[in-house]
């Protein structure tokens, strides 16, 4: 199996540049280049801390398809943050999201539960609520929605998700990235 292509594929993911890379690894610019190239094989050892300055384990790297475009995810991939002064879980479903264009995020509410206040931005905002009921408070504005109903917003204006209902609420919550 080739693995050059797909190393500098990653690599272009994480923005480096060969030289970056060798300097994170502690090899040249040029071996990088013949690793990439094909020209050259790397030792185990080599090859597994270039994965690790990559981001990626050796199972992923074999089983990526699509130039290393990882596709599926599980629920061991998530990432949890509880937050129990507000009364919220986060549960961030792609560990990388914060590095992309959107951001899917669980949000599950306790009773009284709130999310800190957005400052405005450019950022859209896409809002499905599986349980309960949450308000969002946007600009001086608030808008309400219960299970099976949606919140489709542009956060120009201060915003804020929060607890509408007498026990638990949990919402899907997909943001893009803020441009300003």
């Amino acid at each position: 199996m080739e693995i050059g292509e797909k190393l500098r594929n990653l690599r272009v993911q994480k923005n480096l540049t060969q030289e970056e890379l060798g300097e994170r690894t502690d090899l040249t610019k040029g071996y990088i280049s013949q690793l990439e190239r094909d020209l050259s094989s790397p030792s185990m050892e080599t090859f597994f801390n270039i994965l690790e300055v990559l981001g990626s384990t050796p199972e992923e790297f074999f089983r990526q398809e699509t130039y290393g475009q990882k596709v599926h995810y599980t629920k061991d991939d998530a990432t949890e943050y509880i937050d129990e002064e507000n009364g919220f879980k986060l549960n961030w479903l792609i560990p990388e999201s914060n590095e992309k264009e959107m951001e899917p995020v669980v949000v599950t509410f306790q009773e009284a539960g709130e999310y800190k206040t957005f400052e405005p931005s450019l950022s859209e905002t896409f809002v499905y609520v599986l349980q309960g009921a949450v308000g969002l408070r946007l600009g001086e504005t608030v808008y309400r929605a219960k299970k099976g109903e949606s919140l489709y917003y542009q956060a120009t204006e201060p915003h804020q998700l929060f607890n509408r209902s007498k026990g638990t609420s949990r919402l899907i919550v997909v943001a893009t990235e803020s441009y300003l």
